[in-house]
């Protein structure tokens, strides 16, 4: 769903109030969050969408690593899950079957139990889980803790819309073929975020988000917005699949949501006229099962880098938090 219209529906929605509740719909945070005991919280997200990839079992993967993400950018450890199908009746049920298993071995690897699900017939393929987790209340990175001279660390490359487009339009070989370009966003978007969740908590994070639908300018600016600071992007150090630059040049290889995140932010983000087009483009892109955004004191950021590179996570330091921009509203600069 665009990001503007997705905001008028949610700016009607009540106000919750609860003292229990620490992170409710207002600053558009990635999970809610209910306190149990002073030591321990309820993290509470859900997630689906329509195949990206033609392989079932790949996309029950995908699927569950992108559900997984949003209680990994809260700072939490997810531990149970529910099944969200929407199936057609004439579809063959191995179909469902592969995409199920493929989503319980990855829910298996975040040590997360599948406990149920709810089912419905439609005229297209949908997925999704929803997922519970837990999280110290001390330790939640919401979307509103980044504070001037904070540095941002991306953890992982961006391109995955670009490129499963091109995929499922046949201007890109199958990753089961060896195709490198389809094979590396694929690996990325199956890959869990629980490795970047723990290093960042370790090393004192402020404040996270994952990068999804709204690309890494929209997902940033929910951040900056909910912070009451602004963002400097520096757009040479942001990593992308090296493919998706050239592929981001053919029109016809743009998820139709790149536009309408660009008109969201028109307003709000302001742009170095020395930035290449195409990875101005890419900055909108919107990912699936994206990597975490990470807003950290500056003081902790190279020993934040340490543990992710221990960690096997190739992140990279890609901006600054600085007091907020007055000018025109402009909430974020790339450069």
């Amino acid at each position: 769903m665009a990001p503007e219209a997705l905001m008028q529906v949610l700016h009607q929605l009540p106000h919750v109030k609860d003292g229990n509740l620490l992170v409710g719909i207002e600053t558009a945070d990635d999970a809610s969050v209910y306190r149990i005991t002073d030591e321990l919280a309820l993290v509470s997200t859900v997630d689906f969408f329509p195949p990206i990839v033609d392989d079932p079992y790949t996309f029950g993967q995908v699927s569950a690593a992108n559900a997984l993400s949003d209680v990994y950018a809260m700072g939490g450890s997810p531990r149970l899950a529910m099944n969200i199908v929407a199936f057609p009746k004439a579809l063959d049920l191995d179909i469902l079957g592969e995409i199920i298993k493929g989503s319980m071995d990855k829910l298996r690897e975040a040590d997360t139990l599948l406990v149920g699900g709810h089912s419905i017939e439609d005229k297209e393929v949908k997925y999704g889980l929803s997922v519970t987790g837990f999280v110290d209340p001390e330790k939640i990175t919401t979307n509103k803790g980044a504070v001037a001279g904070d540095r941002l660390i991306l953890t992982k490359p961006l391109g995955t819309g670009v490129i499963t487009t091109a995929l499922k339009d046949g201007r890109c070989a199958p990753y089961d073929k060896g195709d490198a370009i389809s094979r590396d966003a694929i690996a990325s978007m199956k890959t869990l975020n629980r490795a970047a969740s723990e290093a960042m908590v370790e090393a004192g994070a402020r404040a996270c988000t994952d990068v999804t639908g709204f690309g890494l300018l929209g997902h940033a600016f929910e951040m900056a917005d909910a912070s009451g600071v602004s963002f400097v992007i520096r757009s040479g150090e942001v990593r992308l699949f090296p493919e998706a630059i050239e592929l981001i040049k053919k029109k016809k290889n743009r998820p139709k949501s790149i536009e309408s995140n660009r008109e969201f932010l028109l307003n709000h983000i302001e742009i170095d006229s020395k930035v290449d087009k195409s990875l101005e483009l890419l900055l909108y892109d919107p990912q699936t099962s994206g990597g975490l955004l990470i807003a950290i004191p500056g003081a902790a950021a190279d020993g934040l880098m340490g543990k992710l590179r221990e960690r096997g996570v190739a992140a990279s330091v890609i901006g600054e938090v600085v007091e907020k921009v007055e000018k025109k509203g402009r909430t974020i600069r790339v450069e």
